[in-house]
């Protein structure tokens, strides 16, 4: 992605719901060094926002309704999330929060694609979203899984104006030249149970030692860690209350447009 802030229409936040918070921040400080700090303010829920250095990267909030699940939510930025609200549901998307400001921060919306893939829209007012990107412990791309992906191309370029370059077994999504995350069309290897969804993917610098801390530290490897074709290696994960997400090793050759993805 080599974001050096987050840029409208690319990924800017990501978000986890969870059943056991401090769990969650146990769990992910041991495995990326994160630094978390509690919103003090009542009405934040106990939202926690994850830093590396003085660097906000992330969250960790408790889940807030029963029908919530326990999952990573990626936030794209958006300039206007009224306007963008009207356009995804024009588009065959559905609104299920907002759009609502949160504090002085800035304004939210969460949405599901045509497909059912719950994200967020994000207009920063004195929030902008991550600080770091690209770097160990922080968002390098953020991957689709749909089970139909052509309604989900023409979803995304129409909401977001996303590029779109396909290979035979990959789709990347990107914004300006630059790719920031791709999609993968889910088969039979997927329950039918498991939702489209989004997932993101966390720089590391050394792959073969964050699998085994993680796992040591209680999740379970869903993906053992793999060479994507042209790509970097990357692994997915269940954390230990629940939630999917993913790590990847940058190509030593990554650079502006040349980074395959996680998953292709």
């Amino acid at each position: 992605m080599k974001l050096d802030a987050p840029v409208p229409g690319r990924p800017c936040w990501v978000e986890l719901g969870t059943p056991d918070l401090d769990a969650a921040k146990r769990f992910y400080t041991e495995l990326f060094g994160w630094r978390p700090e509690r919103d003090p303010r009542q009405k934040a829920g106990g939202y926690t926002v994850a830093h590396l250095g003085e660097e906000a990267v992330a969250a960790l909030a408790p889940l807030y309704q029963e029908s919530q699940p326990c999952a990573w939510n990626v936030s794209f930025a958006v300039s206007d999330a009224d306007v963008s609200a009207r356009l995804l549901t024009e588009a065959g998307g559905t609104v299920l929060v907002g759009p609502m400001d949160v504090f002085d921060l800035g304004r939210f919306v969460v949405a599901l694609d045509p497909g059912g893939a719950a994200f967020q829209l994000w207009q920063a007012v004195s929030f902008p979203g991550a600080g770091l990107f690209d770097e160990p412990g922080s968002l390098g791309w953020v991957e689709l899984l749909t089970r139909d992906p052509a309604p989900a191309e023409s979803f995304y370029s129409t909401v977001f104006g996303w590029t779109v370059r396909s290979s035979e077994d990959y789709v990347h999504w990107g914004v300006g030249g630059v790719d920031f995350g791709g999609m993968v069309r889910m088969d039979e290897k997927y329950p039918p149970e498991v939702p489209p969804h989004w997932l993101p993917y966390f720089v590391v610098a050394e792959l073969d030692t964050s699998v085994p801390t993680a796992l040591d530290a209680g999740a379970a490897a869903l993906t053992e860690p793999t060479k994507a074709a042209d790509g970097p290696r990357f692994a997915v994960l269940r954390d230990p209350q629940g939630a999917v997400f993913g790590l990847y090793e940058p190509c030593e050759e990554d650079g502006e447009n040349g980074k395959n993805g996680a998953g292709g």
